[in-house]
């Protein structure tokens, strides 16, 4: 399914409830900080070996939390009407320059420090 198509669907979700009224870009952008939160808290304290399994135990919430935080940024790029799809593609590009293969490859400094 495209960006939109799966928008279409959240939006569909949300209407049905009269839940637009509470969807505003500040509530939705804390409640994407939230569910980030939730996603990063399966990893508080992890040793890099321990990641590997705990990924593999708790893959189901792992989704969930991963879909909690793509739903509230696709209705709120749709509620902003942006083209998530475009402006993702248009951040790439941007750090194709910011990051050139040349001096980027292998190394996880930043744009700035390269």
């Amino acid at each position: 399914m495209s960006i939109e198509q799966i928008t279409a669907h959240i939006c569909a979700f949300r209407d049905a409830r009269d839940w637009m009224q509470f969807h505003s870009p500040k509530e939705l952008a804390i409640a994407i900080t939230a569910e980030a939160g939730e996603l990063l808290q399966h990893f508080v304290w992890q040793q890099p070996g321990q990641i590997e399994q705990r990924v593999k135990d708790k893959m189901p919430e792992l989704k969930d939390e991963m879909a909690d935080v793509g739903i509230l940024l696709f209705e709120l790029a749709h509620n902003l009407g942006v083209d998530l799809g475009q402006a993702m593609l248009d951040k790439i590009e941007r750090n194709e320059s910011r990051y050139p293969v040349a001096k980027a490859r292998g190394s996880n400094a930043k744009y700035n420090e390269l």
